[in-house]
């Protein structure tokens, strides 16, 4: 009795705290795991560094300027003799020269190359836009798995705190035939072993609960309050069409437009390899400044010069021992395995789509079975129930008729979760996860 008077207490005050837990909807689950997720950070940032490498600053198409400066100071012992006999000796004589020049480099044609190279890394920036947003898809599938199984535990927690007192009534009962000889002392003996059992099943699956919370809050980048739970009410799209989705996948699929786009960047890494062909043009100019402190000996004491120069040079590279050929007839390959690998791809994607379309669908048929088997174990529990009451059948046989009850029950929250999760995964395949309206 003391059992179970404090799993009593224990279920009550439970009950109200759960219900004094604050809601967490999908949606806010996924805006928090937006805004907070480490995984979803960090591709943000590779995207921003992408941007930078396909900026101007960094395509080769603005000139180069430095500047140089220098200054040098000489002490020398120097003797002169002049022509007329007379001989000078200096020692310690110090002369100094100061320089200085801004230099200006520009390439005013390359064979086209920093062109396509500047193509690419637009290409590429788009490449790692579209690497983010597979992170992005591929957490929120991981989010909403973790979400559905918080809502599964919960919503099986709750049917075996249901089982838990239907156990403690059966207990009651079981005394109170004992006490009016009614009943065994074996009766009251099997309804505590139920009860130890129920129990023991209700303690493992709280502390499964807390585990896929914390699973949850680690997924949202540790942004959940403590004391929260989950919205459990499923919502399908009705309105998912087969063909549709398909063209959407191959339209859509994040990883064929990553391939594409790959395919993309080497069409133009291969002409840029082919503008090594062509000479590269380019422009010099630079601005110099020169002084010159003599020492007693020069006959100029003091030289300044400053001027300005230009310059354009040519430069082609006839012939390179043809490590260019070879270089293009690789890059011309590698295209071509992409091209392949892109095809292969694409009957993946086909295939992938009708397994996760077919599984969809039927995880929705044993859903409606597992709803229908629901009505059929409650019903035959009530009748077992009435029976039982009466005396009618034993304590075994009503414990079978609720073990029945309970894994219907089970067994219908695990479709119902899984037919979600399958109907997800059909939508990351299609390109569509990010515009469901959760």
């Amino acid at each position: 009795m003391n059992i179970k008077i404090y799993l009593t207490f224990n279920l009550f005050f439970l009950s109200i705290a759960m219900s004094a837990q604050n809601i967490l909807t999908a949606e806010e689950a996924m805006q928090l795991t937006l805004e907070n997720n480490y995984g979803i950070k960090v591709a943000n940032n590779l995207v921003k560094v992408s941007e930078n490498n396909a900026n101007i600053l960094n395509s080769q198409y603005l000139p180069t300027l430095t500047g140089n400066a220098g200054a040098t100071l000489n002490i020398d012992n120097t003797e002169a003799e002049f022509s007329n006999g007379n001989v000078t000796i200096l020692e310690g004589a110090e002369s100094s020269s100061y320089n200085a020049s801004v230099n200006l480099n520009y390439v005013l044609f390359d064979g086209f190359g920093r062109r396509y190279n500047y193509k690419s890394l637009k290409e590429q920036y788009k490449l790692t836009e579209l690497e983010a947003r597979e992170t992005i898809e591929n957490t929120i599938l991981q989010l909403f798995t973790v979400y559905y199984s918080v809502a599964q535990l919960y919503e099986n927690k709750q049917v075996l705190e249901q089982t838990l007192n239907i156990s403690n009534d059966r207990l009651k009962r079981a005394d109170y035939q004992f006490n009016y000889g009614q009943a065994t002392k074996l009766d009251v003996l099997n309804a505590e072993v139920d009860i130890n059992n129920d129990s023991i099943n209700l303690i493992n699956a709280q502390q499964e609960l807390n585990n896929a919370k914390r699973d949850l809050n680690l997924v949202t980048g540790n942004a959940l309050q403590e004391g929260f739970n989950v919205d459990t009410n499923i919502n399908f799209v009705v309105s998912l069409n087969k063909a549709d989705l398909l063209q959407k996948a191959v339209e859509q699929n994040i990883t064929l437009q990553q391939v594409n786009k790959n395919i993309l960047i080497n069409q133009y890494e291969l002409k840029t390899g082919k503008s090594e062909y062509l000479p590269t043009i380019g422009l010099t100019g630079s601005y110099g400044w020169n002084k010159n402190n003599n020492n007693a000996a020069a006959f100029l004491a003091v030289f300044t010069n400053t001027g300005i120069s230009g310059g354009l040079n040519l430069t082609w590279n006839l012939f390179d021992g043809g490590q260019t050929i070879t270089r293009i007839k690789n890059a011309k390959v590698n295209l071509e395995i992409q091209q392949l690998q892109k095809e292969e791809l694409l009957l993946s994607v086909k295939r992938d789509f009708n397994n996760a379309w077919d599984d969809y669908q039927n995880k929705l048929t044993v859903l409606k079975i597992q709803e229908d088997n629901i009505v059929t174990s409650q019903n035959n529990f009530d009748r077992t129930l009435e029976k039982f009451k009466l005396g009618q059948i034993n304590s075994i046989e009503f414990r079978q008729a609720q073990l029945n009850l309970i894994n219907a029950e089970l067994s219908k929250n695990q479709a119902k979760y899984q037919a979600k999760i399958a109907e997800l995964e059909l939508l990351r395949l299609s390109g569509e996860l990010l515009n469901y309206q959760f």
